[in-house]
């Protein structure tokens, strides 16, 4: 399944707050790219957060390995997550014209 993850930094996290978990942080998310977890990660242009596309097999799986984020730990980020499904409309391009 494929996972949107929208990070969201706490509200009254300064910045600063990040510096000593910068380097673990990267170590952690390139393990879970290496792992296949993380498929995709870009940063939002209209703000500093990350974004993530996750391939999972639930949320609970996808929620337990971002809790292995360095940041997730020490209390300063969180994710919405949000669950993708392939789109099914093509299907009525190719259904049979049966009945006509």
């Amino acid at each position: 399944m494929k996972i949107i993850a929208l990070e969201r930094v706490i509200p009254g996290i300064e910045d600063n707050a990040f510096v000593p978990h910068r380097e673990a942080e990267a170590r952690k998310i390139w393990e879970l790219y290496q792992a296949g977890i993380i498929r995709e990660l870009y940063f939002r242009t209209d703000r500093t957060e990350a974004v993530f596309i996750l391939e999972c097999d639930n949320i609970s799986t996808a929620r337990n390995h971002l809790g292995t984020l360095p940041f997730v730990k020490a209390g300063l980020i969180i994710f919405d997550l949000i669950p993708l499904k392939p789109y099914p409309g093509f299907a009525r391009l190719f259904r049979s014209n049966e009945g006509k």
